[in-house]
């Protein structure tokens, strides 16, 4: 299975990118709304993990280009400005779930678990 993350904040790229592998998804990257939504297409991800505030836009407005390029992608948007508003907007836009900033392993496996994405635990040696 194959997740994208779509955030410019370093340390919240190596901290998905440790529990998705910790799941076995195939990660890729990507560090604002432009190089995501190339890779969108590309890769056809079955989930995406979509930072609001980037550095060339909004999150909340690309979720119905992504929807149209891979409308099977589950897409959890992510952001530190957790506000009734923008968790309302983005479900209204066609996002699949909402984590604040910041969020632990937990939250993201359980975030995961509610949407069906279930890749497998890597083994232990």
């Amino acid at each position: 299975m194959k997740a994208l993350i779509i955030d410019d904040e370093i340390d919240i790229c190596f901290l998905l990118s440790s529990v998705l592998k910790q799941k076995n998804l195939d990660i890729s990257i990507a560090h604002n709304l432009n190089e995501g939504l190339g890779k969108v297409g590309d890769l056809e991800p079955e989930v995406i993990f979509l930072d609001n505030y980037l550095p060339d836009g909004k999150g909340l407005n690309a979720i119905k280009n992504i929807k149209q390029i891979s409308p099977d992608s589950k897409i959890i948007m992510i952001t530190a400005f957790d506000t009734a508003g923008d968790r309302n907007q983005a479900f209204q836009m066609g996002a699949d779930s909402f984590m604040g900033k910041p969020f632990t392993r937990d939250l993201i496996y359980k975030t995961l678990q509610d949407l069906h994405i279930t890749g497998q635990d890597a083994q232990q040696n």
